[in-house]
Protein backbone atom coordinates (compact mmCIF):
# COMPACT_ATOMS: atom_id res chain seq x y z
CA UNK A 1 0.00 0.00 0.00
CA UNK A 2 2.76 2.48 0.85
CA UNK A 3 4.49 1.69 -2.37
CA UNK A 4 1.38 2.32 -4.56
CA UNK A 5 0.59 5.21 -2.59
CA UNK A 6 4.36 6.96 -3.36
CA UNK A 7 3.76 5.78 -6.93
CA UNK A 8 0.60 8.31 -7.35
CA UNK A 9 2.91 10.74 -6.00
CA UNK A 10 6.20 10.09 -7.46
CA UNK A 11 5.25 8.06 -10.37
CA UNK A 12 7.61 5.38 -11.91
CA UNK A 13 8.01 6.75 -15.78
CA UNK A 14 8.83 4.73 -19.06
CA UNK A 15 12.16 6.07 -20.11
CA UNK A 16 11.10 5.75 -23.68
CA UNK A 17 8.10 7.10 -23.73
CA UNK A 18 7.60 8.65 -20.00
CA UNK A 19 4.24 7.36 -19.70
CA UNK A 20 3.68 5.96 -16.24
CA UNK A 21 4.60 2.48 -15.73
CA UNK A 22 3.16 -0.74 -14.56
CA UNK A 23 3.94 -2.24 -10.86
CA UNK A 24 5.50 -4.90 -12.75
CA UNK A 25 6.88 -3.14 -15.68
CA UNK A 26 10.68 -2.50 -15.41
CA UNK A 27 11.84 0.90 -16.98
CA UNK A 28 10.68 0.34 -20.17
CA UNK A 29 6.90 0.23 -20.58
CA UNK A 30 5.57 -3.17 -22.65
CA UNK A 31 4.14 -0.73 -25.21
CA UNK A 32 7.60 0.79 -25.95
CA UNK A 33 9.29 -2.96 -25.68
CA UNK A 34 7.34 -4.37 -28.80
CA UNK A 35 7.38 -1.22 -30.65
CA UNK A 36 11.30 -1.05 -30.49
CA UNK A 37 12.23 -2.25 -34.03
CA UNK A 38 13.64 -5.30 -33.72
CA UNK A 39 16.44 -6.42 -36.30
CA UNK A 40 15.30 -10.39 -36.03
CA UNK A 41 19.16 -11.13 -37.15
CA UNK A 42 19.38 -14.01 -34.03
CA UNK A 43 18.44 -17.00 -36.39
CA UNK A 44 19.99 -15.60 -39.95
CA UNK A 45 24.27 -16.63 -39.84
CA UNK A 46 24.16 -13.99 -42.76
CA UNK A 47 23.04 -11.28 -40.89
CA UNK A 48 24.99 -8.12 -41.34
CA UNK A 49 25.96 -8.08 -37.97
CA UNK A 50 28.06 -11.35 -38.02
CA UNK A 51 29.18 -10.10 -41.46
CA UNK A 52 31.25 -7.45 -39.70
CA UNK A 53 33.59 -10.45 -38.59
CA UNK A 54 33.73 -12.08 -41.22
CA UNK A 55 37.55 -12.69 -42.53
CA UNK A 56 38.19 -10.96 -38.96
CA UNK A 57 37.64 -13.33 -36.06
CA UNK A 58 36.59 -16.72 -35.81
CA UNK A 59 33.60 -16.26 -33.64
CA UNK A 60 30.87 -18.59 -33.69
CA UNK A 61 27.65 -16.30 -34.36
CA UNK A 62 26.62 -12.40 -34.17
CA UNK A 63 23.80 -10.32 -34.01
CA UNK A 64 21.82 -6.85 -32.56
CA UNK A 65 18.36 -6.78 -30.44
CA UNK A 66 17.90 -3.04 -32.40
CA UNK A 67 18.18 -0.88 -34.94
CA UNK A 68 19.88 2.51 -33.81
CA UNK A 69 18.57 5.23 -35.83
CA UNK A 70 19.71 9.20 -35.80
CA UNK A 71 16.58 10.55 -32.83
CA UNK A 72 14.97 7.19 -32.70
CA UNK A 73 13.52 5.90 -29.34
CA UNK A 74 16.39 3.30 -29.26
CA UNK A 75 19.09 6.09 -29.24
CA UNK A 76 17.02 7.98 -26.81
CA UNK A 77 17.30 4.65 -23.77
CA UNK A 78 21.02 4.29 -25.25
CA UNK A 79 21.86 7.90 -24.23
CA UNK A 80 19.94 7.76 -20.75
CA UNK A 81 21.64 4.41 -20.18
CA UNK A 82 25.40 6.18 -21.16
CA UNK A 83 25.00 9.78 -20.38
CA UNK A 84 22.26 9.95 -18.02
CA UNK A 85 22.82 7.82 -15.25
CA UNK A 86 20.16 5.13 -15.58
CA UNK A 87 22.30 1.93 -15.80
CA UNK A 88 18.72 0.26 -15.17
CA UNK A 89 17.78 0.85 -18.64
CA UNK A 90 20.76 -1.53 -19.83
CA UNK A 91 19.42 -4.39 -17.63
CA UNK A 92 16.07 -3.97 -18.81
CA UNK A 93 17.14 -4.33 -22.46
CA UNK A 94 19.94 -6.63 -21.75
CA UNK A 95 17.00 -8.94 -19.97
CA UNK A 96 14.73 -8.34 -23.05
CA UNK A 97 17.85 -9.16 -25.57
CA UNK A 98 18.42 -12.51 -23.49
CA UNK A 99 15.09 -14.36 -23.28
CA UNK A 100 15.04 -13.43 -26.99
CA UNK A 101 18.53 -15.00 -27.93
CA UNK A 102 17.37 -18.17 -25.31
CA UNK A 103 14.77 -18.98 -27.93
CA UNK A 104 17.42 -18.94 -30.75
CA UNK A 105 19.46 -22.58 -30.89
CA UNK A 106 22.92 -21.01 -31.51
CA UNK A 107 22.50 -18.67 -28.23
CA UNK A 108 20.97 -21.47 -26.14
CA UNK A 109 24.50 -22.88 -25.85
CA UNK A 110 26.34 -20.08 -24.26
CA UNK A 111 27.92 -20.83 -20.97
CA UNK A 112 29.11 -17.26 -19.80
CA UNK A 113 28.02 -13.64 -20.61
CA UNK A 114 30.74 -11.32 -21.11
CA UNK A 115 30.49 -7.15 -20.98
CA UNK A 116 33.32 -5.35 -22.84
CA UNK A 117 34.85 -3.69 -20.42
CA UNK A 118 35.43 0.10 -19.58
CA UNK A 119 39.24 1.12 -18.95
CA UNK A 120 39.19 1.96 -14.98
CA UNK A 121 39.67 5.58 -15.46
CA UNK A 122 36.78 6.05 -17.88
CA UNK A 123 34.48 4.15 -15.52
CA UNK A 124 35.13 6.04 -12.51
CA UNK A 125 34.32 9.35 -14.57
CA UNK A 126 31.23 7.54 -15.40
CA UNK A 127 30.51 5.84 -12.26
CA UNK A 128 29.60 2.44 -13.93
CA UNK A 129 30.02 0.57 -16.85
CA UNK A 130 26.76 0.31 -18.89
CA UNK A 131 28.04 -2.99 -20.47
CA UNK A 132 27.95 -4.24 -16.94
CA UNK A 133 24.33 -3.84 -16.50
CA UNK A 134 23.64 -5.11 -20.37
CA UNK A 135 25.21 -8.08 -19.74
CA UNK A 136 23.95 -8.96 -16.23
CA UNK A 137 20.37 -8.73 -17.85
CA UNK A 138 21.30 -11.19 -20.71
CA UNK A 139 22.17 -12.97 -18.11
CA UNK A 140 18.91 -13.53 -16.33
CA UNK A 141 17.12 -13.71 -19.67
CA UNK A 142 19.10 -16.46 -20.70
CA UNK A 143 19.10 -17.68 -17.27
CA UNK A 144 22.95 -18.08 -16.82
CA UNK A 145 25.64 -15.84 -15.38
CA UNK A 146 27.70 -12.78 -16.28
CA UNK A 147 31.15 -12.52 -15.46
CA UNK A 148 33.04 -8.77 -15.49
CA UNK A 149 36.31 -9.63 -14.14
CA UNK A 150 37.90 -12.02 -16.68
CA UNK A 151 38.20 -9.64 -19.25
CA UNK A 152 39.46 -5.79 -18.70
CA UNK A 153 41.04 -3.06 -20.74
CA UNK A 154 44.70 -2.45 -20.39
CA UNK A 155 45.24 0.88 -22.06
CA UNK A 156 42.60 3.72 -22.42
CA UNK A 157 42.16 4.31 -26.18
CA UNK A 158 40.98 7.88 -27.54
CA UNK A 159 37.34 8.00 -28.89
CA UNK A 160 36.18 6.05 -31.56
CA UNK A 161 33.43 8.51 -32.26
CA UNK A 162 35.38 10.54 -35.86
CA UNK A 163 37.16 7.33 -36.29
CA UNK A 164 37.19 5.37 -39.69
CA UNK A 165 36.95 1.48 -39.60
CA UNK A 166 40.91 0.75 -40.05
CA UNK A 167 41.49 3.72 -37.41
CA UNK A 168 39.19 2.20 -35.23
CA UNK A 169 40.73 -1.09 -35.49
CA UNK A 170 44.46 0.70 -34.72
CA UNK A 171 43.03 2.27 -31.69
CA UNK A 172 41.47 -1.08 -29.88
CA UNK A 173 44.36 -3.82 -31.06
CA UNK A 174 45.93 -5.59 -28.45
CA UNK A 175 44.16 -3.32 -25.55
CA UNK A 176 42.29 -6.12 -23.83
CA UNK A 177 43.87 -8.40 -21.15
CA UNK A 178 42.75 -11.65 -19.94
CA UNK A 179 42.99 -12.12 -16.13
CA UNK A 180 44.22 -14.81 -15.00
CA UNK A 181 42.55 -15.40 -12.08
CA UNK A 182 39.59 -15.66 -13.67
CA UNK A 183 40.75 -17.46 -16.77
CA UNK A 184 38.30 -20.58 -17.88
CA UNK A 185 38.50 -23.46 -20.50
CA UNK A 186 36.00 -25.03 -22.32
CA UNK A 187 32.92 -22.25 -22.38
CA UNK A 188 31.02 -20.38 -25.26
CA UNK A 189 31.09 -16.93 -24.39
CA UNK A 190 28.67 -14.03 -25.15
CA UNK A 191 29.86 -10.95 -25.67
CA UNK A 192 27.97 -7.78 -25.17
CA UNK A 193 27.79 -4.07 -25.96
CA UNK A 194 25.43 -1.39 -26.26
CA UNK A 195 25.94 -0.39 -29.85
CA UNK A 196 27.76 -2.37 -32.34
CA UNK A 197 28.87 0.11 -35.82
CA UNK A 198 32.16 -1.06 -37.22
CA UNK A 199 32.82 -4.09 -34.68
CA UNK A 200 36.57 -2.80 -34.18
CA UNK A 201 36.40 -3.35 -30.24
CA UNK A 202 34.17 -6.05 -30.36
CA UNK A 203 36.87 -8.06 -32.90
CA UNK A 204 39.69 -7.12 -30.28
CA UNK A 205 37.61 -7.89 -27.54
CA UNK A 206 36.91 -11.93 -29.08
CA UNK A 207 40.44 -12.11 -30.32
CA UNK A 208 41.76 -11.73 -26.57
CA UNK A 209 38.62 -14.40 -25.37
CA UNK A 210 39.53 -16.85 -28.02
CA UNK A 211 43.19 -17.18 -26.59
CA UNK A 212 41.89 -19.30 -23.76
CA UNK A 213 41.90 -22.81 -24.35
CA UNK A 214 38.86 -24.59 -26.28
CA UNK A 215 36.49 -21.26 -25.93
CA UNK A 216 34.46 -20.24 -28.26
CA UNK A 217 32.93 -16.57 -28.85
CA UNK A 218 29.56 -15.29 -29.77
CA UNK A 219 28.41 -11.30 -30.09
CA UNK A 220 25.11 -9.70 -28.76
CA UNK A 221 24.94 -5.89 -28.95
CA UNK A 222 21.36 -4.42 -27.98
CA UNK A 223 21.23 -2.41 -30.73
CA UNK A 224 23.20 -2.02 -34.60
CA UNK A 225 23.79 1.13 -36.75
CA UNK A 226 22.16 1.29 -39.75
Amino acid sequence: MLADFISLIYPRLCVGCGQALLRHEPSVCTICRYSLPRTRFHGDPENPVNKLFWGKVAIERATAGYHFRKGSKVQRLIHQLKYKDRPEVGRTLGLFLGEDLKKDAHFSTVDLVIPVPLHPRKKRKRGYNQSDFIAEGMADGLGIVSENQLLYRAIANTSQTRKGHYERWQNVASIFKINEKKAVDHKHFLLVDDVVTTGSTLESCAATLLSLPDCKVSIATLAVTD
